[in-house]
């Protein structure tokens, strides 16, 4: 996408001011960065307030689906919701979906493993329900249905999109220098993640969502969840109940983006 969309002094006055970014962790600068790109990359042009004083609607750290003035309405799912129904009813209209969406379309044009192609596209899903610490979340809500692998590389995504990789292509997004400083580093606990992914196996599945994740933001390109219902065949294991009915580990998870009015 075409970052200078991103107006930079309008951004930090709506995290409250230049002050307001010391006390913000580097991990959660780069998740309400990235919410922004997410949010003009799905074409809502409706700037967001000023945030001056917390808003009372929502924290910065809850998933869009929570924020009424940016999804101010919700659909009815399916009685025994499938993995597409989410993404038409909930990750879409979130904003996430739509993103999740082009990162996967890269996967799939470039020739990439299924594994990969299907990690791309859960890999951000979660930020429709959680934001903060996203990757654990992400890891945690679609562990019950996919591969291991898929979940090990959305829970270490979120440390990796730091540190760059020239063996891929993935260099260090420079919007974050841009937009937060030279000195922006983050915490220890992302610093020891990657190291630990580094070290790991499995550490290309997460690289390579943190590379095709650096093309979803592509306005150009705008697949549908059923470009991918084959993949989701063979990569998701859908429970026979729906998901959010079984009794899965995450299954709550899941009934919290069905009903996010529920009050207990």
């Amino acid at each position: 996408m075409n970052v200078d969309k991103i107006d930079r002094r309008a951004f930090i006055a709506r995290l409250g001011g230049a002050t307001a970014l010391t006390t913000l962790s580097a991990s959660t600068l780069a998740d309400e960065l990235e919410d922004e790109l997410i949010r003009v990359a799905s074409a809502d042009t409706t700037p967001p307030k000023p945030r001056r004083r917390p808003r009372a609607e929502v924290r910065r750290g809850s998933g869009a689906i929570f924020d009424k003035k940016r999804v101010a309405s919700l659909d009815e799912l399916p009685k025994d919701p499938t993995l597409i129904d989410f993404f038409n009813y909930r990750f879409n209209v979130a904003g996430a979906g739509i993103h999740c969406l082009r990162s996967a379309h890269h996967a799939l044009a470039s020739g990439q493993d299924e594994i990969h192609v299907m990690a791309a596209l859960l890999h951000d899903t979660v930020m429709s329900l959680m934001r903060a610490d996203h990757g654990y979340w992400g890891a945690d809500f679609v562990a019950p249905y996919v591969d291991e692998r898929i979940t090990w590389g959305i829970r270490h995504h979120q440390a990796l999109r730091f540190f760059p990789d020239e063996s891929v292509g993935y260099e260090y997004p420079e919007l974050y220098r841009r937009m937060f400083g030279e000195d922006f580093d983050p915490e220890p606990y992302v610093h020891e993640a990657y190291e630990h992914a580094r070290k790991h196996r499995w550490y290309m599945h997460s690289r390579m969502i943190t590379v095709n994740d650096t093309y979803g933001f592509d306005e150009d390109v705008n697949p549908s969840i059923e470009d991918f219902t084959d993949i989701i065949g063979r990569n998701f294991r859908h429970p026979k109940e729906g998901l959010g009915n079984d009794n899965s580990p995450s299954a709550h998870m899941w009934r919290v983006l069905i009903n996010p009015d529920r009050p207990l």
